[in-house]
C-alpha cells in the first residue's frame, strides 16, 4: 500500500501536516506541487525527510503556471492562473495545435522545477487527475523519460470498495466510477505499453477531501490484492484554499496519525511502499 499526501506546496499548512503524518503517521509518499506558494517550504522539509519518497503533482488546472503569460497566453488568464474549465480545456487541447505546443512546454517546465530541486522523482500524478486526458499522458510519458520519470499513478478507483464506504453520495461515487471507466483503461494500456510502472487501485476519488479515520479504517478492511494507493489531502487548517471549501483536510491528517488505524495495518500484515520500491523490485 503507498499512502500519498496531495498538493505538497500548495500552503504551509499543507506542508505541516505532511511533515507530521511522515514522522508520526503512515504517510509514505507525498506529491510535490512546484512553483505554488509553498513550494520552496515543501521543498525544505522533503530534504529533512529522507524516507518520504516525493513525486511530481502536475499542476494545470486551479494552479499558477510556472511560465508566464506571455510564454503560454492560451493557458492562463491575466493573473498567470491556468482556467479553470476543464472540460473545455481539455477540448482545446484536442483542437488546437498551438495550445498543445504551449502545455508541452508548461509540462516540461514543472519537469525541470522539480529536477532542480535535487529530490528524487519518485512518480507522477496530476491535481484533479488531470492527466487521464490522453494528450497530456502523451505529454507526460514523453518528457518524463527525459526527467528520469518511471512511475505514474492510475485514478482507477475498485467500485464495490468505493460504495462501501461510510457517508452519503454513493450514486455520485458510481457515476463518477463509470464514467472514468474507459479512459482508466486507455492510460492503463498506454503505462503499460510505454513500460511505466503503476499502481493497481487507488482510493480517494469518492470521498475526497473526507478522509477521515472511518473512511480509511474501511478501505483498509476491503483492501484488494496486489498494490493500492490511498491518497490524501491533510493540513493543519481548514479552508486556506477556495478550491476545498469544504475539505476536512485536519480530520484527515488525524486519519494519517491515527494510533488505531497503525494497529490495523500491523495486524493485518499491510506493507507500506513508495513508487520508488515498485521501481526497484
Amino acid at each position: 500500500m503507498i499512502v500519498t499526501a496531495d498538493d505538497f506546496g500548495l500552503h504551509e499548512a499543507v506542508n505541516q501536516a505532511v511533515e507530521q503524518a511522515a514522522r508520526e503517521g503512515i504517510l509514505t509518499a507525498t506529491s510535490l506541487m512546484v512553483g505554488q506558494p509553498g513550494s520552496a517550504d515543501a521543498v525544505e522539509r522533503a530534504r529533512r525527510l529522507p524516507g518520504l519518497a516525493v513525486g511530481l503533482h502536475l499542476a494545470l488546472t486551479d494552479a499558477t503556471a510556472m511560465l508566464s503569460r506571455d510564454e503560454i497566453p492560451d493557458l492562463v488568464d491575466a493573473t498567470g492562473r491556468f482556467r479553470p474549465r476543464m472540460a473545455r480545456e481539455g477540448a482545446r487541447l484536442f483542437a488546437l495545435p498551438r495550445v498543445r505546443r504551449q502545455l508541452a512546454a508548461e509540462v516540461r517546465a514543472q519537469f525541470r522545477a522539480f529536477a532542480e530541486t535535487g529530490l528524487v522523482l519518485d512518480h507522477l500524478d496530476a491535481h484533479k487527475h488531470f492527466h487521464l486526458h490522453p494528450t497530456i499522458l502523451g505529454m507526460v510519458l514523453s518528457i518524463g523519460r527525459e526527467f528520469g520519470l518511471r512511475a505514474v499513478r492510475l485514478p482507477r478507483e475498485p467500485l464495490l470498495p468505493a460504495l462501501r464506504m461510510p457517508g452519503g453520495g454513493r450514486m455520485r461515487r458510481l457515476a463518477g466510477s463509470l464514467f472514468l471507466l474507459p479512459w482508466v483503461r486507455l492510460m492503463r494500456a498506454r503505462l503499460r505499453a510505454a513500460g511505466m510502472r503503476h499502481n493497481d487501485a487507488l482510493f480517494g476519488l469518492g470521498v475526497t477531501g473526507r478522509m477521515d479515520e472511518a473512511a480509511l479504517l474501511s478501505i483498509l478492511r476491503r483492501l484488494p490484492a496486489g498494490v493500492s494507493e490511498l491518497y490524501l489531502h491533510p493540513a493543519t487548517r481548514e479552508r486556506f484554499s477556495p478550491a476545498m471549501p469544504d475539505y476536512a483536510h485536519r480530520a484527515e491528517l488525524a486519519a494519517l496519525t491515527s494510533p488505531r488505524v497503525r494497529e490495523y495495518l500491523e495486524r493485518a500484515g499491510i506493507v507500506r511502499m513508495a513508487y520508488g520500491q515498485l521501481v526497484s523490485g
